[in-house]
């Protein structure tokens, strides 16, 4: 790749810069509101603590522990993914390193607003461990991490929802959500499809240069031909997506075991893992949508909405199984602040400095990427065109 001079505006001063932290604000204060309304709209009945309450009581700690264990599961697999995904771009990083990024990321993205405080975090520390002119591929890593792991989730909702469909119409408001989700996940297809359409054919420099995404798609270009050399390790990262994902569902399941949940609602006489299989990709997709602090509130709600009419359980039952699980995964995320405050990389800033440091370098890496092109991935510049 050739290199590329950006010259970056260090005190973060201009209309449009100006503008960016301005939607930031916004974006954030509306996360916050939605999530104290849904939140207050959960609680705000007794009958529904008292529910909650009484399920909370009668918890088996077997289950707890086996739940905490599920989801260790899901962390070291998605760790080992994004060790495979940068191993592929030449970035060798010690395993406890990468680990301890992937653990740094999980503490950020549950306990920060926005979203993606996690991700910028990891992304900071990750530039911060190699050479400066592998920070490039660094980055690619990151973004194919996140595109293998949709691709998983679209295969494995579309699988659930083609053989579960019947059972989720009976009821409107899981018709209607799982038509959300298919058209989340259809609008996601073709994105990957047309991004992939577009390497393929060599076409991304091409695009106009003010077209919006485009430097995504030159990234995707790039990424898209090392990961396809190298498709082995690619499909191993696949599989491994599958693996989290799964995981991640069945942690709920040990969370209805420890409250010993039941129900009798249309077509399951009880909350098993097939039920929650069903419901689980709905529900993690839309409360992953950046409308609230880390989900917390919108899981809750569509927890609500799904298990009281399909499954028959009370709201406290099913508003209690959505803060079991989260409170399983937030201790894993607990551990990820514990290791951040032990983490010592090469310059140990503060988190405010490492937050608008991360932004700038994120940017000057998207500004590089699109000024080199993707000479490295296009037929007939020195490089394979395998697909």
């Amino acid at each position: 790749m050739n290199d590329a001079t950006v010259t970056v505006d260090l005190n973060g001063s201009g209309p449009k810069k100006d503008a960016n932290r301005l939607k930031k604000i916004i974006l954030t204060i509306i996360q916050v509101v939605v999530t104290v309304g849904i939140l207050f709209w959960v609680f705000h009945d007794p009958q529904k603590r008292a529910s909650m309450g009484e399920a909370l009581k009668h918890a088996k700690p077997v289950w707890l522990l086996a739940g905490f264990v599920c989801y260790g599961v899901v962390e070291i697999v998605a760790a080992a993914r994004w060790y495979i995904l940068l191993r592929v771009q030449g970035v060798k990083l010690p395993v406890w390193r990468v680990g301890a990024l992937f653990m740094l990321g999980i503490f950020f993205n549950m306990f920060m607003p926005g979203g993606t405080g996690g991700d910028v975090l990891k992304i900071v520390y990750l530039v911060k461990e190699i050479p400066g002119n592998q920070r490039g591929k660094g980055m690619l890593a990151v973004l194919m991490d996140r595109l293998i792991g949709l691709l998983a989730l679209i295969i494995i909702s579309s699988t659930i929802i083609a053989i579960q469909y019947g059972w989720l119409v009976t009821v409107p408001i899981a018709r209607h959500l799982t038509w959300v989700l298919l058209a989340i996940l259809v609008c996601s297809l073709g994105g990957i499809i047309f991004s992939f359409v577009i390497s393929g054919f060599g076409l991304a420099s091409k695009l106009p240069k003010r077209m919006p995404l485009r430097d995504k798609l030159i990234d995707l270009a790039v990424a898209y031909n090392a990961y396809a050399r190298a498709w082995p390790s690619s499909l191993v990262a696949l599989c491994a997506s599958f693996i989290v994902h799964l995981s991640s569902f069945f942690l709920f399941c040990c969370a209805a075991r420890a409250l010993d949940v039941h129900s009798g609602g249309i077509g399951a006489p009880e909350i098993t893992f097939g039920a929650l299989l069903t419901v689980m990709p709905i529900i993690l997709t839309l409360a992953s949508m950046p409308v609230s602090v880390g989900g917390n509130g919108v899981r809750e709600g569509l927890f609500a909405l799904l298990l009281v009419p399909l499954c028959g359980v009370t709201q406290g039952e099913a508003i209690m199984l959505s803060l079991t699980g989260y409170m399983l995964t937030a201790a894993w995320g607990l551990i990820g602040g514990l290791i951040y405050l032990l983490y010592r990389p090469s310059q140990h800033l503060k988190l405010r400095e490492e937050i608008r440091e991360a932004v700038i370098q994120v940017h000057q890496m998207e500004h590089e990427l699109a000024e080199a092109g993707t000479a490295e991935g296009e037929p007939g510049k020195g490089e394979s065109s395998e697909r």
